[in-house]
């Protein structure tokens, strides 16, 4: 397993987190799936993986540039990855938020491949971030 590479996969179509899930397991990468709004909040709010994979349609109740919103505070460094059948992102978010990227929804191999580059580079992002901030210097309490 990749150390630190853990990814949270959230759609409502079962069959797209299976397929997502196989590919990313087969590549070494811890996955976690989903359906449900809550796991999601609870995955984020304990750093359990530093990419979400959002489905487009994940949650009726939830616009999703709220849901996004909401996730970036209770986890500024999350990177996710929404995934569409439409080419577009929420209301812009991908130019409001640094970690943030759309992607198309896959239905075929190669497009879970095109999706991992897009991971992959989050997860190099997270790595950096974690390494600045492990030489960041501690000052003792006066």
């Amino acid at each position: 397993m990749k150390e630190n590479e853990g990814i949270l996969i959230a759609d409502e179509d079962n069959s797209i987190r299976q397929k997502m899930a196989e590919f990313f397991v087969a590549q070494g990468y811890q996955v976690e799936t989903t359906d449900s709004a809550a796991q999601v909040l609870c995955n984020i709010l304990e750093k359990k993986a530093p990419v979400l994979v959002l489905g487009s349609d994940f949650d009726k109740k939830v616009a999703p540039d709220n849901l996004v919103h909401l996730l970036k505070k209770c986890n500024r460094n999350l990177a996710i990855l929404f995934v569409s059948d439409v080419q577009a992102a929420p209301h812009d978010l991908s130019a409001e938020e640094p970690c943030f990227a759309p992607a198309a929804k896959p239905k075929v191999t190669h497009e879970i491949e095109e999706i991992q580059h897009a991971i992959e580079g989050a997860l190099n992002a997270f790595k950096k971030l974690l390494r600045s901030q492990s030489q960041q210097p501690t000052y003792p309490h006066s």
